[in-house]
């Protein structure tokens, strides 16, 4: 299962780096061309590899996640953690709006 290695254009090239906002002269254009040509080429190498016998894996190391069970336990008390707070409304801290929201903030 032979694939041609694909190439980039000197145009594709020159449409990335404008997407990206670089400013490319026209030698460090036609280098990336070839450069990024070739790693685009290495890259497809990857779909002649066979990997029908492969196991589909969530993660290349043998991890385990660790749970542990939930436990209630008490919490702060809502006066000391609001008196350590530089703005509040004796309920909730009071903070700066930042999606463009009016308030009491």
């Amino acid at each position: 299962m032979s694939s041609a290695s694909p190439s980039l254009s000197r145009q594709d090239v020159a449409k990335v780096a404008l997407l990206s906002r670089l400013a490319l002269s026209e030698r460090e254009l036609d280098h990336l061309t070839g450069e990024l040509s070739k790693i685009v080429g290495f890259v497809s190498q990857l779909a002649d590899v066979d990997t029908s016998a492969v196991e589909p894996l969530a993660h290349p190391l043998d991890a385990q996640n660790v749970f542990r069970d939930d436990v209630v336990t008490p919490s702060l008390a809502r006066e000391s953690v609001l008196r350590s707070a530089p703005r509040h409304d004796g309920e909730s801290f009071l903070v700066p709006a930042v999606l463009g929201e009016t308030g009491a903030a």
